[in-house]
């Protein structure tokens, strides 16, 4: 059961954010759709009952604890917190600088730490929490030309993995759901990066892509919505410190 809960989404004005936010919503979860662009937060909120929308950049601490004060202000708590932001510029290993890899660590991992941080103490106290991760296979399988993208999510895994055995005793979950290749405007811009750097069609591109996945198809967003929305559920209540993928079997690995 979702449906009481308050939910927290991050970046989830567009895309995979928004797909689970409005997921929660559907189930009747008190949902925070959050965006640096307050206007789309409020008006993907519009479309629920009892969702807001608000203004909130997970780069800028001051903004993110605005959005937070919000958030309490409205529904008392947060159980649910959906950890999101956006992919950093794509670039090789090779050409990566630590000043580069500072910025990426800074949106992709010291943030959300800070944000759990906030939140965490109120979820053991009551005695139960969600804290949901949107990845990427990255994590599992580092994908060519998104060093920066690959390094910093793989290090949120490593703290949201140490998270969860220490927190399973207060009832709190934490998981990461890792995306393969879903139609989002982030796939898309990835696959014309890709048909500019090799002089193809992005239609190419695309179908050489498709060629690598079992399912034969990029997924839906709201494909992967369902796997998170799940793990934010009483049914998922023995299920953490994983990564689920939604990747059409994409991933070789075990």
């Amino acid at each position: 059961m979702i449906k009481g809960r308050s939910a927290l989404v991050l970046g989830s004005t567009s895309g995979l954010g928004l797909a689970v936010a409005e997921g929660l919503a559907a189930e009747g979860a008190r949902t925070a759709f959050t965006g640096r662009r307050g206007d789309a937060a409020r008006k993907a909120a519009s479309n629920h009952p009892d969702a807001i929308g608000l203004e909130l950049d997970i780069a800028d601490p001051d903004s993110v604890r605005r959005g937070l004060a919000e958030v309490i202000d409205a529904y008392g708590r947060v159980d649910i917190l959906v950890l999101n932001s956006g992919g950093p510029p794509p670039g090789t290993a090779a050409d990566l600088t630590a000043e580069q890899m500072e910025a990426s660590l800074r949106t992709l991992l010291l943030a959300h730490i800070d944000l759990v941080s906030l939140i965490l103490p109120g979820m053991r106290e009551r005695k139960w929490g969600r804290i949901v991760a949107i990845g990427s296979s990255g994590v599992q399988q580092p994908i060519a030309g998104l060093a920066r993208s690959n390094a910093a999510r793989a290090g949120l895994a490593g703290y949201l993995k140490t998270l969860a055995g220490e927190v399973a005793s207060d009832r709190v979950t934490v998981n990461m759901v890792l995306p393969g290749r879903i139609s989002t405007g982030r796939v898309a811009e990835i696959d014309g990066n890709r048909a500019k750097a090799s002089g193809q069609d992005v239609e190419a591109v695309r179908a050489q892509s498709i060629s690598t996945i079992p399912a034969g198809r990029y997924g839906t967003p709201e494909e992967f919505a369902s796997a998170a929305v799940f793990l934010a559920s009483e049914r998922a209540s023995y299920i953490t410190g994983t990564q689920v993928r939604v990747d059409g079997g994409m991933i070789a690995g075990l």
